[in-house]
């Protein structure tokens, strides 16, 4: 699984809404692509400081995007191809399969996009997320989040 959606382009799925929310669908085949809310459901436990894919030091849990989180929730800016019933089929998703869905939300540029001027320690890592894969960093068991 990429840890990234930079690392998933072309990688396409699908999202199953349960059918009674199937209403809640209604326009949004007019946009071109949607951000996913869901629960990192394999993550187990947090840690406040971690070792995130992209570098080997450790750094304060809020400046990363690692998933053993205090609140376990997953953002994914994905492009909508079509929807189908209560099934949106998907591209550029780094997702794993039956991961809880929390909430659908359009994505708007004029809403979504900001001038940024840093980005922290991800300065010099940020070519590395293309290549980066999924470990197992989701089982508490493992020493690789833990300073």
């Amino acid at each position: 699984m990429p840890i990234q959606p930079s690392g998933a382009v072309g990688t396409k799925g699908t999202v199953e809404i349960k059918p009674e929310y199937k209403e809640g669908l209604d326009d949004v085949d007019g946009f071109s692509h949607v951000i996913l809310l869901y629960h990192f459901h394999l993550s187990q436990d947090f840690s406040l400081k971690v070792n995130p894919f992209l570098d080997d030091s450790h750094h304060g849990v809020f400046s990363t995007r690692a998933p053993r989180r205090p609140n376990p929730i997953g953002l994914s800016i994905v492009k909508l191809i079509r929807v189908e019933n209560n099934i949106l089929h998907i591209e550029n998703i780094d997702i794993i399969d039956n991961t809880p869905l929390l909430d659908i939300k359009p994505y708007v540029p004029a809403f979504d996009i900001h001038e940024v001027e840093k980005i922290g320690w991800l300065t010099n890592v940020m070519t590395k997320s293309k290549y980066f894969k999924s470990d197992d960093r989701f089982n508490k068991n493992t020493d690789m989040y833990n300073p």
